[in-house]
């Protein structure tokens, strides 16, 4: 996996990371929250095999990346592209997981027909969401957690994530159950093991190594104004939900596969979170490579 930094247009810094087939289609992934942009030797190698060169980035305050201040979703748009300018590139498709999931949607709304396709998976929607039940089905700690971000409570998310945090930078890799306990269905439990639980590690101790600002930025940005509507994109979007999913319930991803005219909805009743990026992530890359 190869590493640099890249200048956004404004000057911050963004941490990079490629890897895959090095002149192949290039796919950019946007992961979760709070997560950094490591890219997992399954999807690398998966990647390799189907041509797709896969980009990634810390979002602003993760990891290798400055903090953005207050940024929308949409705000990563401007990002990506300037990343692609550096690397040559002209189109991409793009993929995201969780927290990214609303990014990859940014890619498909407003790229200007840069983007030729966008995968969600397990995607937040926005906030409110009609006809939505946000928070049914939620794990305890993610309804607090956005709780406090949609009534505006700075302090208090502050003071929860610099806890949580602190935790998880203490843990060890076979921590991570533990850490996770009121988020993760029994199928999420079972992939936590080996290779993938020491990935998650590594992802959640790289990010939060030096501040929770991109945390905090996500969680504000997720129940702000996107900066574009649902259901005016018109890129090929794949959307992947499971109804064991404790962390985004299965309803979000109904909602916005409902939202976007030209969306595939691919909703499994035994999968759960994170079950999407041991089982998926080869379907994904599949689905993108077929519309380059």
């Amino acid at each position: 996996m190869a590493e640099q930094d890249v200048k956004a247009r404004d000057g911050r810094n963004l941490r990079v990371r490629e890897a895959g087939a090095e002149d192949g289609m290039a796919v950019f992934v946007h992961h979760g929250t709070p997560m950094a942009g490591l890219l997992w030797k399954p999807w690398t190698e998966d990647a390799k095999r189907r041509g797709l060169r896969l980009i990634s980035h810390d979002r602003p305050g993760y990891g290798g990346s400055d903090p953005q201040g207050k940024r929308s979703v949409g705000d990563v748009v401007p990002d990506v592209h300037d990343i692609a300018d550096h690397l040559g590139i002209e189109r991409y498709a793009t993929w995201g997981i969780s927290g990214g999931g609303p990014h990859t949607l940014a890619c498909a709304a407003l790229s200007g027909g840069r983007c030729v396709a966008a995968a969600a998976l397990a995607s937040v929607a926005p906030y409110p969401a009609e006809g939505l039940d946000y928070f049914a089905d939620m794990g305890e700690d993610n309804v607090r957690e956005i709780g406090l971000a949609i009534n505006g409570d700075i302090d208090e998310l502050t003071r929860l994530t610099e806890r949580d945090a602190k935790e998880m930078l203490a843990a060890a890799p076979g921590d991570i159950i533990e850490g996770l306990e009121s988020l993760l269905s029994e199928p999420d439990r079972a992939v936590l093991t080996d290779d993938f639980a020491r990935f998650m590690w590594e992802c959640g101790q790289v990010a939060l190594r030096s501040s929770i600002a991109g945390w905090l930025e996500d969680d504000m940005a997720f129940v702000s104004d996107w900066g574009f509507d649902l259901r005016d994109i018109r890129t090929p979007v794949l959307v992947y939900q499971g109804r064991q999913d404790l962390m985004v319930p299965f309803g979000h991803g109904q909602w916005i596969a409902a939202r976007i005219p030209s969306a595939e909805a691919r909703l499994h009743e035994d999968e759960g979170h994170l079950t999407l990026l041991v089982n998926r992530v080869s379907d994904t890359h599949a689905w993108l490579a077929s519309l380059f």
